[in-house]
């Protein structure tokens, strides 16, 4: 499970990379760990309930928290960080809602690797995406007690799976009619978003 990713690049690159409205909270620019706050890309009406209007809402970037509040059921009361079962109770009726998808932007990610190094630490690496200097990785929103999100998984690629995960989070093509797919249509076709990003098209920045 992703635990760490950064963000190395202002609000205003962000919002001109996504085409996105740059509407509150600045970000300069650095990491992101769970619990803490993040640009996410939205074009949905948050806090506004009732059907959508036949009106093609602007795509706009928004702070919200990596982590969402477990359902009252969990046994644990750690945040949810990733979507692993698109199928959940839990998430199905956010994600079938397209409002309710948002883009993450991202320059890298960071996944534990197998053993440790020499201090008896685990080893991480970064990766990132040779064909896209700022990416999206798939996400989805609550509004419970906290304004949150969480990514989206998929099955690992071959660099992935060389570092020992089972899954990887789900990096969206830089075509910006792919990322309205996630963001405004049809549960149908956005799930077919959910596939690992090519291994060819990636780049493993730093190993530690």
């Amino acid at each position: 499970m992703t635990m760490l990713y950064r963000l190395d690049a202002p609000a205003r690159d962000v919002a001109r990379t996504f085409g996105a409205d740059e509407r509150e909270g600045p970000w300069a620019g650095g990491h992101v760990a769970p619990g803490g706050f993040a640009p996410v890309i939205t074009a949905g009406r948050e806090f506004i309930a009732g059907p959508r209007p036949d009106v093609k809402a602007p795509r706009r970037m928004v702070p919200r928290l990596w982590g969402v509040p477990p359902p009252p059921s969990a046994m644990e009361a750690r945040p949810v960080l990733s979507v692993r079962n698109v199928d959940s109770p839990f998430w199905i009726g956010n994600l079938r809602n397209a409002e309710f998808r948002c883009l993450v932007p991202a320059t890298a990610f960071m996944e534990w690797g197998k053993g440790t190094d020499r201090d008896g630490k685990r080893v991480r690496h970064w990766f990132a995406c040779a064909d896209q200097p700022v990416f999206a990785l798939a996400g989805v929103w609550k509004d419970s007690e906290v304004p949150s999100f969480a990514l989206l998984t998929c099955e690992p690629n071959a660099a992935l799976r060389a570092v020992g995960r089972d899954a990887m989070p789900v990096i969206l093509p830089a075509d910006r009619a792919a990322q309205d797919v996630w963001l405004r249509g049809g549960w149908d076709r956005a799930e077919g978003l959910l596939v690992p990003y090519p291994s060819s098209l990636m780049l493993e920045r730093e190993t530690s």
